[in-house]
């Protein structure tokens, strides 16, 4: 294995392999010449010779450097055959290298993949998390219809997996299986709605990718998970938040009413502090706003991200306030969008381009924050077009003057088209404030004498333009820019001028057959645009000066008449039928110089980014906008709000048989028991319920009080019946066992400490305050059962068991947050006649009080089944 330790030793053996070359010395030139020709025969042998060899190490070294050549962006796929065969390798890290190689080629290599998906399901089932989801995107990568139901147990699998690793992986093969075979939906959209409910951060950004793939119009899967996702999307990938707030963003647009309604007022509290007094106001008056509390949530969660260094995040939050908070709401969003301007210019791009269409419809959003769209010199152009857009909508009264000093110097810059398109800018503010409308106008007659003609041209159009809002009171602008026609070249500006001719010669009775004339020597050789507008002045001449213009219309006619351009051919047929008379001519003729003549409405100016406000914010068609593939439109706020109650969430808690029905927000407080009172007994209860309840003893007898008395009385039921007969002994003792096994079930996954009362079900369930609740009802009904057992043996007294227990305090208070783990029901006693059982002694107990809490569970089932068995 010479090869292999030259690429050892050597650093320079790495560039011989990418170069496909051999790094074996030769001898003579001739050798060198042989391997320049050789060289592709030979690519890569290296490497399949250290993947063919028995030592681990090597065959990991040459996995890292083909796995370097694909992040290079070299093909490796003839080492197919050669890689394939290390997927059973017993190294981690040489199978995890195997694994991302077959993603990138297992689609172009099915046949060979193919070969190996035995190996691939055995895979899924390795004790290593990353192996077995490596396995999984394999298997999903490998786009093959006749392993579509293989790949459907995969993701099934791999979905209920202990690893949120795992689930994320199912999460992102849902997507490939559908659209590989799309009739697999329904199966995946079971996938996905358990999916759904994952409490996990890793998980909700993947199954949220994959329901906006699968279903995106199956709103009622949101219904119980929303409050649960917008209480994790602070903690989930930055990725995964983006998914998830534009997901969010649809949804609540279907689920509340409009913040934006007119003349509404807010008033959020008015719903819990309404007033006798005003219910008996006209109830014709407006009635405020009040937001819903699940809108109100999805707001305050998605606050704090605008502080993420993720610019794609922060985009996100914006076009969520902008598509969903009321209008007072939205200029929090407004230094966070500023603070985005200072990232490169691909994100500057896309940022100005969104608060280009925010600051048309709320300039007061962006206003004190002016000085940061002045345009610097090392921006880009279609940086600093964006940046003038959005200065001419800011500018009003107030601040048009700093704008126009700005303009001045834009004017100078040696960019043309960035000059250009100032001049343009220039023109918008004097059409939109006519304060200064005429000091516009008198600048841009000024650059008429600029030396550079894309300045003079743009000008020429700006200023045809303006003249149309008052064409009476600038005669002079139009004989200086008839002046200056033999000097302009730009074919735009030309024909612009010839228009203005056109439409204002009567006011320029003198010029205006001059520039005819001119144009009648040089009609040939003009751009098409002059050559129309040429044909236009001509028409207008022969109706409103037919004594000077006859013959030098009926010339250019005859040139149009024979034009290359068919445009202008039928044009010029158009024209002649219209003004000149003739007998076959119709009754249009008779109207041609209101036709031509007709006073027309002065241009509006607008903004580039007037009509993208239809697309959202932050979208592929904002930007282009055009309707891309896959847009989904954002849909319109619903005239009355759907049910709320869709969203809570039941908390079910494991139950007996006997017990009451669970609330939609609260658990039960407590479940029926049955005592037994036997003095051994009693003893025992008594010590679990002191450990579980004794840290907050004074809460839980308050809590408790009414669990108390139903305890007590199911006590009393149970100690009669059973002193009546012995069946009614066994037929406890019997539902005591069942209990038994059904807890051991719940208790067989390794339980953990609960978080605070006040998180863990908000976190659970998302329910916000009604998951807070919920947890603190099932902790007060913890205690209360404690409580009520306690009490309820207190005819045998046994305080010195007390003070024992009272070194184990917060066994129920820190136990799970559905299953107890030492709920007292698993270890109810027997009824009253039943015979006392030897294995329970009072030494059993003694040893019991010395084990630590985790084999506390154990025990006690143990003690359970040596129990039934001795009965």
């Amino acid at each position: 294995m010479s090869t292999g330790v030259s690429y050892n030793d050597q650093g320079g053996a790495e560039a011989a392999v990418e170069a496909g070359q051999e790094s074996t010395p030769t001898s003579s030139s001739t050798g060198a010449a042989f391997g320049l020709f050789s060289a592709d025969f030979k690519k890569n042998e290296d490497l399949k010779e250290m993947l063919e060899s028995n030592k681990e190490s090597l065959k990991l070294e040459a996995m890292k450097r083909i796995v370097g050549l694909i992040a290079k962006g070299k093909s490796a796929s003839e080492l197919f055959p050669a890689v394939v065969k290390n997927v059973a390798s017993k190294n981690i890290e040489l199978k995890k290298l195997v694994y991302v190689y077959l993603v990138r080629y297992a689609e172009k290599q099915q046949d060979l993949a193919l070969l190996s998906i035995s190996t691939f399901q055995r895979a899924l089932k390795d004790p290593n998390q990353f192996i077995r989801a490596s396995a999984l995107r394999v298997l999903s990568s490998i786009r093959v219809p006749i392993i579509v139901p293989i790949m459907m147990l995969a993701i099934k699998e791999a979905a209920a997996d202990l690893s949120p690793y795992v689930r994320k992986t199912s999460a992102h093969a849902i997507q490939k299986l559908y659209s590989l075979d799309p009739d697999q939906k329904e199966q995946l959209i079971e996938v996905i709605e358990k999916l759904l409910k994952d409490k996990s951060t890793l998980v909700a950004g993947s199954v949220v990718m994959a329901f906006e793939e699968v279903c995106p119009d199956r709103i009622d899967l949101i219904h119980k998970n929303y409050r649960k996702l917008c209480n994790l999307l602070v903690d989930v990938e930055e990725w995964g938040q983006v998914v998830i707030i534009s997901m969010l963003t649809r949804y609540a647009r279907t689920q509340f009413t409009s913040p934006w309604t007119e003349g509404a007022e807010f008033d959020e509290n008015k719903a819990f502090y309404d007033s006798d007094s005003e219910e008996k106001k006209d109830q014709t008056e407006a009635k405020p706003y009040i937001m819903d509390p699940d809108h109100r949530l999805l707001l305050r969660n998605t606050k704090p991200l605008l502080q993420s260094r993720n610019t794609a995040v922060v985009m996100a939050v914006a076009q969520l306030y902008w598509h969903l908070a009321p209008k007072h709401e939205v200029s929090i969003v407004t230094k966070s969008l500023v603070r985005l301007l200072r990232s490169h210019r691909e994100v500057q791009y896309i940022v100005l381009q969104n608060i280009a269409t925010m600051s048309i419809q709320r300039k007061g959003m962006f206003e004190p924050f002016i000085k940061s769209f002045y345009v610097r010199s090392t921006d880009a152009t279609h940086i600093k077009t964006l940046k003038l857009e959005i200065l001419t909508n800011l500018a009003n009264e107030a601040n048009i003057s700093t704008i126009l000093r700005e303009f001045q110097t834009y004017v100078k810059s040696q960019d043309k088209a960035f000059a250009a398109a100032t001049i343009q800018a220039i023109g918008r503010c004097a059409t939109n404030i006519s304060e200064v409308t005429d000091t516009c106008l008198n600048g841009l007659v000024l650059l008429l004498s600029n030396r550079d003609e894309t300045v003079v041209a743009e000008s020429i159009v700006v200023i045809k333009k303006l003249l149309q809002t008052q064409p009476t009171q600038h005669g002079d602008i139009i004989k200086h820019m008839a002046k200056l026609f033999d000097s302009v070249t730009v074919p735009m500006a030309r024909a612009s001028i010839l228009w203005l001719m056109g439409e204002y010669c009567e006011k320029v009775p003198k010029i205006a057959p001059d520039v005819l004339r001119k144009m009648a020597k040089t009609f040939t050789a003009e751009e098409d645009i002059v050559k129309l507008q040429t044909v236009n002045l001509a028409a207008k001449l022969y109706l409103t000066n037919s004594k000077q213009t006859k013959l030098l219309t009926q010339y250019i006619l005859n040139l149009g008449k024979y034009d290359q351009n068919y445009d202008i051919r039928d044009r010029t047929r158009f024209i002649r039928q219209l003004i000149v008379p003739n007998e076959k001519s119709g009754a249009l003729s008779k109207y041609a110089r209101r036709i031509l003549l007709a006073p027309k409405p002065a241009p509006v100016l607008e903004s580039a980014f007037k009509d993208r406000d239809r697309y959202q914010l932050g979208t592929l068609s904002h930007s282009l906008n055009l309707k891309a593939t896959g847009y989904q439109e954002l849909p319109d706020w619903p005239a009355v709000a759907p049910d709320h109650s869709v969203r809570n969430v039941e908390i079910v808690e494991p139950l007996r048989e006997s017990a009451p029905i669970v609330g939609k927000t609260k658990q039960p407080k407590s479940d029926d028991k049955f005592y037994s009172d036997d003095e051994d007994e009693k003893e025992e209860e008594e010590s679990d319920s002191s450990g579980s309840g004794s840290e907050d003893s004074s809460s839980s007898e308050e809590s408790g009080s009414e669990s108390e008395e139903e305890s007590s009385e199911d006590s009393e039921k149970t100690s009669s019946d059973s002193g009546k007969s012995s069946s009614g002994s066994e037929k406890s003792s019997s539902e005591s066992e069942s209990d038994q096994k059904k807890k051991k079930k719940t208790k067989k996954a390794p339980q953990k400490k609960s978080k605070p009362a006040g998180d863990s079900d908000s976190d659970e369930n998302g329910n916000g305050p009604v998951g807070q609740a919920s947890s603190s009802s099932s902790e007060s009904s913890s205690d209360s059962e404690s409580d009520s057992e306690s009490d309820s043996g207190s005819d045998s007294p046994a305080p010195k068991k007390k003070t024992e227990e009272k070194a184990k305090p917060k066994v129920a208070v820190n136990s799970k947050k559905e299953v107890s783990l030492l709920d007292l029901d698993d270890f109810s006693p027997a009824p009253t006649n039943a015979p006392k059982p030897s294995v329970l002694s009072q030494s059993l107990l003694s040893d019991l009080e010395g084990l630590s809490l985790s084999n506390i569970t154990s025990t006690v089932q143990y003690s359970r089944a040596a129990y039934e068995m001795v009965k």
